[in-house]
């Protein structure tokens, strides 16, 4: 159990059954009052946020996820297709949405990692940065680059961001996953 001033951002708890990543917190005092914990919380299963307030006599379950390997196949009518890391017999669909943005930067047979609650998954995570092949890149414009100009490529897996003028198709870039920016050039073609 996590007393109410140890329900910090980056902690999971259990409310009304079902898990809960902590955003935000503060804890303050209101003039003579007991102090109160303000957090804002994310329901994993729904996504949705939501704010609560925790008093001092209050506490929370500490939820227990467990996270194993996965390998990400491929996504075809809202589904995505999964098999577990170690038998590639058992394969296994999650919807769309639960996967989220980062779906548009997974590679074919590229290992991530799932969270589960109770058994159940409840969301997957991609590393916080990939590296990605430029399939398709506009060639810079000589002089354009004086103001650090920017242009769309399109990467391996589809998905299209900007990136500074030197960026070439055949490059190898690090993308951002949460972001979904550029960072760096990794290698050249």
């Amino acid at each position: 159990m996590l007393e109410y001033n140890e329900i910090t951002p980056k902690k999971f708890i259990v409310l009304d059954g079902d898990p809960y990543e902590v955003l935000a917190s503060h804890v303050f005092r209101k003039q003579q009052r007991k102090p109160v914990n303000q957090t804002k919380l994310k329901n994993l299963i729904t996504g949705k946020v939501t704010e609560r307030s925790f008093h001092q006599a209050e506490s929370a379950e500490e939820a227990e996820l467990e996270t194993r390997t996965i390998v990400y196949l491929y996504a075809r009518n809202g589904e995505v297709w999964f098999r577990e890391e170690n038998n590639p017999s058992k394969r296994f669909t999650l919807p769309e949405d639960m996967v989220g943005s980062a779906l548009r930067f997974m590679k074919e047979n590229a290992e991530t990692t799932a969270l589960e609650f109770k058994g159940d998954i409840i969301g997957v995570d991609l590393p916080i940065k990939m590296d990605l092949v430029v399939t398709e890149a506009p060639p810079a414009i000589k002089g354009a680059t004086a103001q650090g100009g920017n242009k769309q490529v399109t990467l391996e897996t589809g998905a299209t961001i900007a990136v500074p003028m030197f960026v070439n198709e055949g490059d190898t870039i690090r993308v951002n996953t949460d972001t979904g920016e550029y960072v760096e050039r990794v290698g050249k073609k």
